[in-house]
């Protein structure tokens, strides 16, 4: 009696060879979006949705792609950057910058007020002591420039403020006192003609002179602060007439004062009354 043998039934299984390509397949999407993001700025809601999307439809429950913080981090780079000390977001700069740039503005008005009424002060001092052949005032946007002639200070060739004169600088020196946080620059000035005695060998030493012993004067007056005040003299070189006259020769031989402007542009300070070559 022979035997029957009896063959085993094996189980079909499935080809998951498809997988692998598949798998690839996603790799290269995903690496596609990697690229595209970091190419082009990215709208993050659109992103978002489309990630959703993406990830529904590739997979069978948990999505390929999340909600990335690294999109939304983005969103706080300006807030991040404010409390770890980085630069301020521009609105903010700007901001800021048109706040200064307002104060810098009242501040240089102010200033421009104070000057237009110590003008007024000593243009009506002037007025009142017939002294509108000896001086003149001049304002523009770096300073108040207050001129003298020579003759009202100074005896010919010399540098000691005449007696009858000192008036004159303490008037300048009290009006002077209400303004006292701007600087003064008092400047001497000569014509061509030369000098050489034994108090001045040139007119440098003579102008220079002037304007330190008329400065001497005003600093009478300790209501002033010495550290906003400076002499200085030029000389022949800085001429607002022609030297070949005498009457030229007259309006070059002075004694400027100038108040200068804090905030304005100062770089024509010291140039109001120059004669340009």
């Amino acid at each position: 009696m022979s035997r029957k043998h009896r063959h085993e039934e094996h189980e079909e299984h499935v080809d998951e060879s498809w997988l692998i390509p598949y798998a690839d397949l996603l790799t290269l999407l995903l690496a596609l979006f990697i690229v595209l993001y970091s190419m082009n700025s990215v709208d993050v809601k659109k992103f978002e949705e489309m990630s959703k999307a993406f990830s529904l439809a590739l997979s069978t429950g948990s999505g390929i792609l999340t909600e990335t913080s690294a999109v939304k981090s983005g969103e706080d780079d300006g807030k991040k950057q404010k409390e770890e000390g980085g630069k301020l977001p521009d609105k903010d700069v700007n901001k800021n910058q048109s706040a200064e740039e307002k104060a810098r503005e009242e501040l240089i008005k102010q200033e421009q007020k104070d000057l237009e009424d110590l003008k007024k002060k000593v243009d009506a001092y002037i007025k009142k002591n017939g002294l509108t052949s000896d001086l003149e005032t001049k304002l523009n946007l770096s300073q108040l420039m207050i001129t003298i002639s020579d003759n009202a200070l100074f005896a010919p060739a010399q540098a000691t403020v005449k007696p009858e004169s000192k008036e004159l600088a303490v008037a300048i020196s009290k009006m002077l006192q209400q303004y006292p946080d701007y600087e003064v620059i008092v400047s001497g000035h000569t014509d061509t003609t030369p000098i050489s005695t034994y108090q001045f060998k040139s007119n440098w030493d003579l102008s220079s002179m002037r304007a330190i012993r008329f400065l001497d004067v005003l600093l009478e007056n300790k209501q002033l602060k010495p550290e906003r005040f400076s002499a200085i003299g030029y000389g022949e070189y800085r001429p607002v007439a022609d030297n070949e006259t005498v009457a030229g020769k007259s309006k070059n031989r002075r004694v400027e004062v100038s108040i200068i402007h804090t905030y304005a542009d100062v770089t024509n300070a010291q140039q109001l009354n120059v004669k340009k070559p």
